[in-house]
């Protein structure tokens, strides 16, 4: 399914070295509703595309310089299988 993933920070008082607490939303790419949204630190967020998608590195790198930004990042048109977003609790019907 492709999905967009959107992260926002959660709480930035509570930065550690290398994780920034987020707010992760999984969005549907065709622009049907069905928003899910999950708390995640940047380090997790990181490991999770890099395991789970076939971005290309500059991809992910560029997106991983935003993620502590005030604005956060987004990615559009990801692809993740039903099985790996029915792991993180996105439920497909």
């Amino acid at each position: 399914m492709r999905v967009n993933l959107i992260t926002h920070p959660a709480d930035p008082s509570n930065t550690t070295k290398g994780m920034t607490p987020l707010s992760v939303t999984i969005r549907p790419a065709s622009g049907l509703p069905g928003d899910f949204q999950f708390p995640m630190d940047s380090a997790e967020v990181m490991r999770f595309l890099r395991k789970e998608t076939r971005l290309p590195a500059p991809v992910l790198e560029r997106f991983e310089g935003k993620l502590s930004g005030p604005l956060g990042a987004k990615l559009l048109g990801v692809e993740l299988s039903e099985s790996v977003l029915t792991a993180i609790g996105y439920f497909i019907d």
